[in-house]
């Protein structure tokens, strides 16, 4: 899972005048003067409910100096009827048969607001997920129109010298609408029609429906809810498959026809953005980069922050832990199979152990879905969410939403799909089956399964704190200490829950390790990395001022192993410490040495295990016998790795010892003799009913 970037607008938008009679004018409202509505006064819409006209109008009238000229507000009341149903929140939004408005008031123009695009409903199915792209804009007024900008917090300069005027000039910002200003409310509040912008008058916001596919006649917003920092939009958008073109939500690409109902969250950034922490590469967070120009090295620089949720104490404390002023909420989707609820939750929760660490009493909670709420729903850009959805696909994703000014995570979404359960049976049965009879029923036990969907929310949950894979922890034990049961109950197979390290396929019947314990859990790791990127500093009034503290945490890896990190690159392929679905990678080849008497073992127990009910066809045993022997090619693959590899290790300067240091000669040929050995011979072990 990657964190969604606020990707750049491709295209200019051009907007021109297409009102064939312009609207009767009427003076500008004083400040704080509200027309009052006039029931009997007609309606003159300047663009038809529905968005259906003979002449689709643009969104906005044409620029200064047009044909058209500017725009001239109309009363009021003539726009926001006595028809209107209203509602207030960031904006005032009016529903006027069909016709939805935006109500900007005058003080929340000019503020940089991010807009989350998901999929809510389709009938192309949702393998590839719900999310559907972000931007980062602003609402400015020019005259009498109001356009929508999209936002470059990219780019900045912390010098307050001459160098910001060259800044501003590669800051200048994609207009990617614009709006003709239908009447001014209280205040000089600018009221827009804005309800072509979500059914598809905008290129750049209809990725996957290009103009000359779409149908305005079958294209609706729903509903439109505002609150206090967000304002809530669902609009079906009906359209023929076509390529569209590029936009603020990222690549054009093949669309799919039919209608697919979106949801558009807009949510104003944070009024004072969070104190960023600085990113290092030695302790593995996501990240958001600014480029400095403003820096005084006598070069443009990248500024890296950790993305991270704003946690921050109350004045509660419970023992010496605080409590947090909002602790970190995810919401069970409502669309969750009943059972797996209370593992759904487990998994979030499963983190609260590390949080401790950080200093703080239940820093992140799991809560289900209110009940009676029409306005609840999981796209919300405000509310996170595990989200289960009906998908064939074998995966599950953490994405979540940063403000770019901090690193600061806003929303996540963990996406599960319904099909993980086969894929997460599949991993059970061939790397510890052997070890647990309840295998041999399918399907499994729902204790079983349950704490094996815990497992993967819980490393979504992960992703979604701000923590990518770490591919090194599962190097850091030797192969001795995860057989050994009370080692692996104290501090797990596998340093951290974020490696692609899933069943400890190393234990041997003889080890005695309870089954609870070949799952892996929140480890040492995981709790180290919450401390280092989520205690408090105290006195540190700037990232800079975090410096000293953090560089002393990230030392602490110099004596202890399992707290290092590496990322799913590695070290490009060449360490055998920083492998994908490896257990016991500190010795690859004892490790799959062992991994070899357990595929043996398995191998024996595919028939029994898929052939339990009468009738049934073979796929079954079919898909078992080629995952374990991908399960077998897997454990092969380390092993190779250690062939001409290089350990490496994250170091900064000043830190003692080699970044890169070749592995053993022995140990390559130890490695290589294995290889032919057990792989390049015939391996009729490889049959679930080998002949004598």
């Amino acid at each position: 899972m990657r964190v969604l970037a606020l990707s750049a607008v491709s295209a200019l938008v051009l907007m021109t005048a297409c009102q064939k009679t312009a609207p009767t004018p009427s003076p500008r409202p004083t400040a704080g003067a509200r027309p009052v509505n006039t029931p009997n006064t007609p309606q003159t819409p300047t663009t038809p409910a529905g968005g259906a006209a003979a002449q689709p109008p643009a969104v906005g009238g044409a620029g200064p100096g047009g044909a058209g000229g500017d725009p001239t507000p109309r009363p009021y009341n003539t726009v926001i009827t006595a028809q209107a149903k209203s509602k207030q929140g960031l904006f005032g939004v009016h529903d006027v048969r069909g016709r939805w408005f935006f109500e900007i008031p005058a003080s929340e123009l000019n503020r940089d607001m991010i807009v989350v695009r998901t999929i809510r409903a389709t009938p192309n199915g949702v393998s590839g997920g719900t999310t559907a792209g972000q931007a980062l804009v602003r609402f400015e007024r020019m005259g009498t129109r109001i356009l929508m900008r999209e936002s470059n917090l990219r780019n900045v300069s912390t010098d307050t010298g001459s160098i910001n005027k060259s800044v501003d000039m590669i800051r200048y910002s994609t207009i990617i609408a614009a709006f003709n200003i239908e009447a001014f409310g209280r205040d000089s509040s600018a009221v827009i029609d804005v309800s072509r912008v979500f059914t598809g008058a905008i290129d750049e916001f209809s990725q996957g429906c290009a103009r000359p596919a779409r149908d305005a006649t079958r294209s609706f917003v729903e509903r439109m809810s505002p609150y206090a920092r967000n304002i809530e939009v669902d609009a079906s958008l009906t359209c023929t498959a076509t390529a569209a073109p590029a936009g603020p939500f990222g690549g054009g690409g093949a669309g799919s026809g039919g209608t697919t109902l979106y949801h558009y969250s807009l949510v104003k950034l944070p009024d004072e953005p969070m104190k960023p922490r600085l990113a290092d590469s030695r302790v593995g967070f996501f990240s958001t980069t600014q480029t400095d120009f403003g820096s005084n090295e006598q070069r443009v620089i990248t500024r890296r922050f950790a993305n991270r949720w704003r946690l921050e104490c109350s004045d509660q404390k419970v023992g010496s832990l605080c409590v947090p002023k909002k602790p970190i909420t995810y919401h069970v989707d409502p669309g969750t199979p009943e059972w797996l609820v209370p593992y759904v939750k487990k998994g979030i929760e499963e983190w609260q152990s590390a949080f401790e660490v950080a200093g703080f009493s239940k820093g992140i909670v799991a809560a289900e879905a209110p009940k009676n709420n029409p306005d609840w729903n999981p796209e919300d850009a405000s509310i996170a969410v595990v989200r289960w959805l009906a998908s064939p696909t074998e995966n599950a994703v953490g994405p979540s939403t940063v403000d770019p000014r901090s690193g600061e995570i806003l929303d996540a979404d963990v996406m599960m799909y319904h099909n993980i359960m086969n894929l997460q049976r599949t991993w059970y049965f061939t790397q510890v089956g052997h070890l647990d009879t309840r295998v041999l029923q399918y399907p499994y036990p729902d204790d079983l399964m349950g704490r094996l969907v815990q497992y993967v929310v819980a490393h979504e949950v992960g992703h979604t704190l701000g923590f990518p894979h770490n591919f090194k922890s599962s190097s850091m034990y030797p192969v001795d200490s995860i057989r050994n049961k009370d080692f692996v109950k104290r501090m797990g197979h596998v340093a951290s829950l974020m490696d692609y390290a899933r069943l400890n396929y190393v234990a041997q019947p003889e080890d005695g390790i309870a089954v609870e314990d070949l799952i892996p859990k929140v480890g040492p790791y995981d709790k180290y990395a919450v401390m280092w990127g989520y205690t408090p500093i105290p006195g540190a009034r700037t990232p800079e001022d975090e410096k000293p503290t953090l560089e002393k945490w990230s030392r602490m890896q110099d004596t202890i192993p399992w707290y290092r990190f590496a990322s799913d690159a590695g070290a490009a392929g060449s360490d055998p410490g920083e492998q994908s679905e490896a257990i016991g990678d500190a010795d690859a080849v004892r490790a799959t040495e062992l991994g070899v008497k357990n595929i043996k073992r398995i191998i024996k127990m595919i028939e029994p295990a898929s052939n339990s009910r009468v009738g049934d066809d073979y796929s079954d045993m079919q898909q078992l016998y080629t995952r374990l022997v991908g399960q077998w090619a897997t454990e092969m693959a380390h092993v190779a790795r250690v062939v001409g590899g290089a350990y490496k290790t994250e170091k900064r300067v000043g830190t003692p010892g080699d970044v890169y240091v070749p592995v053993e000669a022995a140990r390559q040929r130890e490695a290589l003799k294995f290889l032919v050995d057990n792989a390049f011979t015939c391996l009729l072990y490889t049959s679930p009913s080998p002949r004598d």
